[in-house]
């Protein structure tokens, strides 16, 4: 697909009418995503990770470990798949357990050539059949003679029980054939490329290994111990690639142990239940030299065994996933690739026509939340494309169109989002979300549900007299340490803007319905504007709604999920939003929603109280405020004067 060379488009924020316009196609001529050639290889169908793939083919060759950090859904488990692909040609083993006739409780471990353990382990069944045939031939024969010579002696009861006796003693006093039969524990076909074995969530005897209990540990009935071992993920990877997602979740234990595997290359197998028989047993070391591929959120860190970690980054590499690519052309026919790759892959859903490659890209800018860029979170992409599949397959169409993508959007929600709109519905109907009118200490500022889906949030302030010597800030919603700190930095706004000694008032800051806490700063805005508000009983205006962080001097700084945040103000009546302006790139909201509301961008919090506040004097508002855009030292209101001409 790369063979046609396409006019080059500048890598500028584009509006959704603005994109549809210019050929986003680069210059490829393409009626459906059909035409799009897919790469046979695993690793030439990543995109946007340019540096993860050529971190991935350098420890293919060097047999390095790898451990990768970022956001689910970026690519991982997919890059780990394909350095299996990857990895230097080399002889698979077979892993056998043979039984230990000195000690029956350490079994023995031999290795052979792939393909070669299913001989040895058929063969050694084979001469086991024929002992046992030979021997259950032999006794059949003395029984006979035993009651032949009974019926000759006319000894019938006699005879009935010596052959019965002796049956029991030859059966339970002589060897069992079976119990010699080494046990298959790693199988390979000898044509096959490297193995790639996925251990996450794995629990300890998945992982390492383990010793089934047995029961019956006399008379002859107990199970033989090496028939009992169970080889773990580590020993399935011996030669290829152990690929553990959210490592930070396995118990130091296990990591210590896995720790221990990485350096020595052999593990042995023992019971994983101290409470089992199979604690007893522990084999010889067993094989286990793999390439592991740890994987994890940014928390994955902290989790993890700080040795288990030196040795990644002692003989391999740390990688951290990209969430976004820059929206170039040629970025942009990687994505086109990837929606016929994921076509291809499902092999259910029909190919999508140019107009919905177009919304595919759409939803790819939208999704991003950063301007002049496409997401990389695919997985959350891959479920998008399906759904619009599905409901092309329901109508019976032979293209996927741009109706269908349009209508997956809404079919294939976050949870999310689809509790963020039953939220709105019921706090309108409760009046928690107030979007007309006005109110003094009663601010609409929004928040980020997840990572696809914003909400109204309310902010309440009332300001009283102190109890104390000084006043305090007290805040409540079940705040976390960045939004307390922010908070902080509100208390030197509230001082500069209303030139009120705040020592004499205890403030008090309200936000409404936030069940889950309160974790960052963009509330900021809102709070400043509530407390000055509740201090100079100024109403504020309720179909307006903001968001964005504020610098100790009164910046307005950007803030993240700005679109989701407008299309939640959108659903919920808000005619009016503040944002920040340098978030102003980054607004993508859906068609349907740019004739609801206003969007207004703000570089400092005057220009915010400028849109939000009613006061009576407005005038002399205005006046104060451009006062206070030309010196920025000066309080807005004025100490000297009992009252504020706001």
């Amino acid at each position: 697909m790369d063979s046609t060379t396409p006019k080059e488009i500048p890598n500028i924020a584009l509006t959704n009418d603005e994109l549809a316009e210019i050929d986003v196609f680069a210059g490829l001529e393409l009626s459906a995503s059909s035409d799009i050639d897919v790469p046979p290889n695993l690793i030439d169908q990543v995109i946007g990770q340019e540096h993860a793939v050529e971190v991935i083919r350098k420890a293919a060759v060097q047999r390095r470990h790898v451990m990768m950090i970022g956001s689910p859904g970026t690519g991982k488990s997919m890059l780990a798949k394909a350095m299996a692909e990857l990895l230097p040609k080399e002889e698979l083993q077979d892993i056998l357990v043979y039984p230990n006739a000195e000690d029956n409780n350490n079994p023995i471990i031999r290795t052979v050539p792939a393909g070669r353990g299913k001989q040895i382990v058929n063969a050694h069944k084979m001469e086991a059949r024929k002992k046992i045939q030979m021997r259950s031939t032999l006794i059949m024969l003395l029984i006979i003679g035993i009651i032949g010579y009974a019926i000759i002696t006319y000894q019938w009861l006699m005879g009935i029980i010596a052959a019965a006796f002796v049956f029991m003693a030859l059966k339970y006093s002589t060897p069992r054939e079976e119990t010699m039969v080494p046990k298959l524990l790693i199988s390979h076909d000898p044509n096959t490329t490297a193995p790639f074995v996925d251990a996450t969530g794995s629990h300890a005897g998945a992982l390492l290994g383990d010793v089934r209990h047995d029961p019956f540990q006399s008379g002859g009935l107990e199970t033989p111990s090496h028939d009992r071992v169970e080889g773990g993920a580590i020993h399935r990877a011996h030669g290829g690639v152990l690929f553990i997602d959210e490592i930070n979740t396995l118990t130091p234990h296990s990591q210590q142990n896995l720790l221990t595997a990485l350096q020595e290359g052999t593990f042995p197998i023992t019971g994983q239940s101290e409470r089992s028989s199979g604690a007893m047993v522990r084999t010889e070391p067993v094989p286990c030299r793999f390439v592991m591929i740890a994987a994890g959120n940014l928390d994955a860190i902290q989790g993890m065994h700080p040795a288990l970690r030196s040795r990644i980054r002692g003989y391999g590499y740390e990688v951290y996933m990209r969430e976004t690519m820059e929206d170039t052309p040629e970025n942009r026919r990687k994505f086109l690739r990837f929606i016929a790759q994921e076509v291809k892959n499902d092999g259910k859903i029909p190919h999508f026509d140019r107009s919905a490659m177009l919304e595919v890209l759409r939803e790819a800018r939208r999704r991003s939340n950063r301007k002049g860029h496409l997401t990389l979170k695919l997985r959350d992409m891959g479920g998008l494309i399906r759904v619009a599949g599905d409901l092309a397959r329901q109508e019976g169409a032979d293209f996927t169109t741009a109706k269908h993508v349009i209508t997956a959007k809404k079919t294939a929600r976050s949870i999310e989002d689809q509790i963020s709109d039953e939220y709105i519905r019921r706090s309108r109907d409760y009046d928690i979300t107030v979007v007309e009118g006005a109110q003094v200490g009663r601010v609409n500022g929004l928040a980020v549900m997840g990572n696809d889906s914003g909400s109204v949030l309310p902010v309440m302030a009332e300001v009283t007299p102190s109890q104390g010597a000084n006043g305090t800030v007290i805040a409540t919603g079940m705040l976390k340490e960045i939004a307390q700190e922010s908070i902080k930095n509100v208390s030197a706004l509230i001082k500069k803007f209303t030139g009120k000694d705040i020592r004499n008032m205890d403030i008090h800051i309200q936000f409404i319905g936030t069940y889950g806490g309160v974790e960052g700063d963009s509330a900021s805005v809102t709070v400043a504007t509530a407390v000055i508000s509740a201090i100079e009983n100024i109403p504020v205006r309720q179909d307006v709604a903001m968001t964005g962080s504020l610098s100790v001097r009164g910046d307005v700084l950007p803030i993240g999920g700005v679109t989701y945040k407008i299309e939640a103000a959108a659903k919920a009546g808000i005619k009016k939003v503040i944002i920040p302006r340098s978030n102003l790139d980054d607004v993508l909201i859906e068609d349907r929603y740019r004739a609801m509301v206003e969007v207004v961008p703000v570089d400092h919090i005057e220009e915010v109280l400028q849109n939000a506040l009613m006061p009576e004097n407005r005038e002399g508002f205005l006046s104060k405020l451009r006062k206070m855009a030309v010196n920025p030292t000066t309080g807005i209101f004025d100490p000297n004067v009992g009252r504020s001409v706001i």
